[in-house]
């Protein structure tokens, strides 16, 4: 078992994003925080890390940083140690393959559906975030490309009017991981990947439901490359 990161505040969590601007607490603000450092790989799988550690990183209570982390094990990303902290929770390689064979069976024919029943006006109103998502890949700003990626897809999940269905997506999702953005960012398959919210949406208003399933399936076919680092 590791043991828990706080020996050194300074040192427990290198290069951590700054708390600034976006959210309104700092729960919220400290969460956003560390969704950046599980994405960027600067809190490692595996390893535990304390709450206290990681408030001294932030300047700010040991309280925010427990109730984040606390949110952050209701989406699966860490495991609360009692005593302890909190440790990074580790995805394997047949996990990750298992989720996406689900989310595969469930988005793709879903999606594709929806190229002869979904409105247009409904359709055209997620325009705005598959350009933030774009955006965001560009600039390499992981935290709002996760963001509007999140809100397009739930979103055009939504318009097929099954709610469960769209939280079971949300949390397999979660489950996936984020990690691994960095490096594609840099290597410009992460927009490669962004580009194709623009495409699937030019089909689903095209009501080309051929082309929808085409990219879809290409699309989740990115996501176990995009989430985990690993290649595809």
């Amino acid at each position: 078992m590791a043991a828990p990161h706080d020996s050194s505040p300074a040192a427990a969590v290198p290069s951590l994003p700054s708390l600034g601007g976006r959210r309104s607490s700092y729960r919220e603000r400290v969460a956003d925080a560390l969704r950046a450092a599980l994405i960027a790989g600067e809190l490692l799988p595996g390893e535990v890390y304390s709450a206290p550690a990681l408030a001294a990183r932030f300047g700010v209570s040991a309280t925010p940083v427990r109730e984040a982390m606390l949110d952050l094990a209701k989406e699966g990303l860490v495991d609360a140690v009692p005593n302890k902290g909190f440790r990074v929770t580790e995805v394997s390689d047949r996990q990750l393959d298992e989720y996406t064979h689900v989310r595969a069976l469930i988005e793709i024919p879903t999606v594709a559906a929806l190229a002869t029943t979904a409105d247009p006006v409904s359709l055209e109103a997620l325009r705005p975030a598959a350009l933030e998502i774009v955006t965001a890949a560009v600039a390499g700003d992981l935290i709002a490309y996760v963001e509007a990626d999140t809100r397009f897809h739930l979103g055009l999940l939504a318009l097929a009017g099954n709610s469960h269905l769209v939280e079971v997506v949300r949390g397999l999702r979660a489950r996936a991981r984020l990690y691994g953005l960095t490096a594609l960012a840099t290597s410009g398959r992460l927009l490669a990947s962004a580009e194709e919210h623009l495409e699937l949406l030019d089909a689903l208003l095209a009501r080309d439901e051929r082309a929808v399933h085409e990219v879809m399936t290409r699309h989740l076919g990115h996501v176990r490359g995009l989430w985990a680092s690993a290649p595809e």
